[in-house]
């Protein structure tokens, strides 16, 4: 790696802490690097990223000209605050930033500690769906998760939120935002490697017809399927076939009932032939049948800050999507809208979807938003 004598670049680092299920977190980092990428050269920070030793592979795809991938062993989540609180001292980051020289570090999700350091550390909330949802949480993770976002607003000074909606929320149901600096990122995705594929080829290889639309999501009772299927098998009733291609990793339990719950309506209403359940598969592919359906489905209860719309908005793909706020917020006149619970509302939309025409353009422009998406995210870390 070679670098300008003359260039002081700014040094951030970044943290990869994630369970490697959690696809979103995952991409949510990676689009962050590759947006840089789109920034001048002179203007390019380097990135000290530092990963648990099981997203490896995902780290070794990164292609970033001024990256220093870093294995880090983190904590436990549970002893890691047990020794804050008896140290005085962030042990998820402390040795991070005494050992590196970093202008900036983030996203940090734990912070039981205040610190003393020159480093912006920068702590991130992707939402508060367990405010809105309880049921879909145990008991136990309500009360880590209320511990977590108290102890930020306790000892942080900066905080970055995906949306205005996320922000509201923050101050509705805490004290203390206002004691802190509060940025809203609006992260933006980055299309590539998908110029060389074939769409017939894709189609093909998973045996989805010509028209169709898609969903990207993971299986939880948050993102909805349901109402998609009875959506379906109300249009079924009226002879109208409408082919669903569905991707997103199954659930780790071997008898999940939100998945036999689904399985029984497809069956109750004979749509096995109308729905592809495609599970995890390589996300160019993935990008490639969402920029070629007829449009992309968001059908979540809640959300903090999509990354399938953003993934549709990258890719000139039309969106379906609840009205749900931050739907309403990311997406604004250009989406079309239904009461996440309306399965009527969705299948006279599904209906009289006009047929696409993939050259329409439906949102800005692509290199635009994303360099846009770069200079605010470093503008976060620059005092």
């Amino acid at each position: 790696m070679e670098y300008e004598p003359n260039i002081q670049r700014l040094k951030i680092g970044i943290v990869l802490n994630f369970n490697p299920v959690w696809m979103g977190g995952i991409v949510y980092i990676i689009n962050i690097i590759k947006t840089l990428g789109f920034l001048e050269d002179t203007d390019k920070p380097e990135i000290f990223l530092f990963y648990r030793s099981d997203q490896k592979k995902v780290v070794s795809q990164i292609e970033y000209p001024y990256l220093h991938p870093i294995e880090w062993k983190f904590p436990n989540v549970y002893a890691g605050y047990i020794k804050s609180i008896l140290t005085i001292k962030n042990v998820f980051i402390n040795d991070i930033i005494s050992q590196y020289n970093l202008d900036g570090l983030y996203p940090v999700s734990d912070y039981p500690v205040k610190i003393r350091t020159s480093t912006r550390v920068v702590s991130w909330l992707a939402d508060l769906q367990h405010k809105y949802y309880p049921g879909f949480f145990s008991k136990r993770k309500i009360l880590e998760r209320n511990a977590r976002i108290k102890l930020i607003l306790l000892n942080s000074n900066d905080l970055v939120v995906s949306s205005k909606t996320v922000a509201d929320d923050l101050r509705r149901f805490y004290r203390g935002p206002n004691r802190i600096s509060i940025s809203i990122f609006h992260f933006v995705s980055v299309i590539d490697n998908i110029e060389d594929l074939d769409i017939n080829w894709v189609r093909e290889k998973y045996q989805i017809p010509e028209k169709y639309f898609i969903v990207s999501n993971q299986f939880h009772k948050h993102k909805n399927h349901i109402v998609l299927f009875k959506a379906l098998a109300r249009l079924r009733k009226e002879n109208i076939n409408i082919h669903l291609a569905i991707t997103g990793r199954f659930p780790e339990a071997s008898h999940s009932s939100y998945m036999k719950e689904l399985h029984e309506i497809i069956d109750r209403n004979q749509l096995e032939s109308q729905v592809r359940f495609l599970g995890v598969i390589p996300r160019n592919e993935q990008l490639l049948l969402m920029q070629n359906s007829q449009a992309v489905l968001q059908p979540s209860l809640f959300e903090g800050w999509s990354t399938v719309i953003e993934d549709a908005i990258s890719l000139q793909a039309p969106v379906i999507a609840s009205s749900i706020p931050v739907n309403l917020e990311q997406l604004g006149p250009t989406g079309h809208y239904f009461d996440p619970h309306d399965d009527a509302k969705l299948a006279e939309i599904l209906c009289h979807f006009p047929s696409r025409n993939l050259d329409d353009r439906f949102y800005d422009g692509y290199r635009e938003r994303v360099i846009n998406a770069a200079h605010m995210f470093k503008s976060i870390f620059i005092h």
